[in-house]
């Protein structure tokens, strides 16, 4: 087959560089000439004819297999404000602009939070990241993204893998590096019968709780976190961001958005994250469809020293939205939906004419469609905050301040 030469453009939105075509290109920059085979609209394997400024040597030994990474072939000042590009971009296509702050971006081996997959082989197991656009698992000797006591558990993995995997599925390890330990919630894996009950516990130096499906193996130090002043246990599998320097970044965003409020609803609150914080100065009412996280969220608000009022109600936000009504009681929503955005739920805040908004998103797309609806309803767009914690990969998290000019005095 012939070899094709081609310029990168840009970069789309799962890092890969495109070309006229359109053709995609992946581990490659814009302004960089490329050459290889393109079948269909990929060249799956291009050599770089002439490189870009921004182009660095990746420090990982996977990086051109792994797919946990596909940004580390660019520096980071150049990943930090395509980020931030792709945030305008997505809010311009509804007609919006506003103050885009610096990328804060999380540094290497913070990640806390990640989920691996392991197989059985004939020789024993292997543990890692899916391979790029592929099924096969890439065993991870080193990992500049994941925290090293994550790292260091790979072994651990593998052992599990070869007493509780079977040779025709993979498992997945949902893994939280917690104050008290790790806390490993996998799927996949054999049923839990009494041999393999009896085998598991085995592990308990290494794993501070270890759950099994749905199943509980066991939890000799229930893995903790804190909440700016507040400790929390989160219940196994819990949503937590992925690095504490992302959080931390989130939640400083969120409470200067919603300075001045009085009384405060967090939607969509998972376990407490931005609601325990805040309600150090402020009531909260948190919302959540998960009842065990609103379970794990309340138990620590009584359990915490010098918390305004908290309440939480475990209720669906996507089938029944807090009414305008029910939100007219609050001058504050601090907002945090899944990837698909919170249409609805907007379409009634916008309605109930809130002072200030918080707005915490993993998905500039859905976020610049729902600031869209607020900004027609007469709200303005203060500043957006872009927080790269999925370092050296295409994932863009943000968190937005929205007010009312003359309810907030924004």
């Amino acid at each position: 087959m012939t070899d094709t030469q081609l310029t990168i453009h840009r970069l789309g939105h799962q890092g890969d560089g495109i070309a006229p075509g359109p053709v995609f290109v992946p581990l490659t920059l814009p302004g960089e000439l490329v050459e290889g085979v393109v079948e269909g609209d990929r060249m799956e394997t291009p050599r770089i004819v002439t490189p870009s400024s921004d182009r660095v040597r990746a420090p990982c030994a996977h990086y051109r297999s792994c797919g946990g990474c596909s940004l580390m072939h660019a520096a980071d000042p150049f990943v930090a404000a395509w980020k931030a590009q792709v945030i305008e971009t997505a809010l311009a296509a509804h007609d919006l602009a506003t103050d885009i702050r610096p990328t804060l971006t999380s540094p290497p081996r913070s990640r806390r939070r990640a989920t691996l997959a392991g197989r059985r082989t004939k020789k024993g197991a292997l543990v890692g990241f899916h391979g790029r656009r592929s099924d096969v698992i890439v065993p991870l000797t080193e990992c500049h993204v994941l925290a090293p006591a994550l790292v260091a558990l790979i072994p651990t993995l593998a052992e599990i893998t070869q007493i509780g995997g079977s040779r025709s599925a993979t498992l997945s390890f949902a893994l939280t590096l917690t104050d008290t330990g790790v806390d490993c919630a996998v799927t996949g894996g054999k049923p839990l019968d009494g041999p393999l009950q009896a085998t598991l516990p085995r592990f308990r130096d290494k794993i501070a709780r270890l759950t099994w499906g749905d199943e509980p193996v066991y939890a000799d130090h229930a893995p903790t976190l804190r909440f700016g002043p507040v400790t929390i246990a989160p219940p196994p599998g819990a949503f937590l961001q992925a690095t504490p320097e992302g959080e931390a970044a989130l939640r400083a965003a969120v409470t200067a958005a919603l300075e001045g409020s009085t009384r405060i609803a967090d939607l969509f609150a998972g376990c407490g994250t931005f609601a325990l914080p805040l309600a150090t100065h402020t009531p909260v009412h948190a919302v959540e469809g998960d009842e065990t996280l609103t379970g794990a969220l309340l138990l620590a608000a009584r359990h915490a020293q010098g918390l305004k009022s908290v309440t939480a109600e475990t209720r669906d936000l996507f089938r029944r939205p807090l009414l305008p009504e029910e939100l007219a009681r609050f001058d504050g929503i601090v907002i945090d939906p899944p990837r698909a955005g919170a249409e609805a739920q907007t379409r009634a805040l916008a309605e109930a004419q809130v002072a200030r908004i918080a707005t915490v998103s993993c998905n500039p797309v859905t976020f610049a469609r729902d600031a869209a609806l607020l900004v027609q309803a007469g709200y303005r767009l203060n500043w957006v905050q872009p927080v790269d914690q999925f370092r050296w990969s295409p994932h863009v998290e943000l968190a937005a301040s929205l007010s009312l000019p003359h309810l907030s005095g924004n």
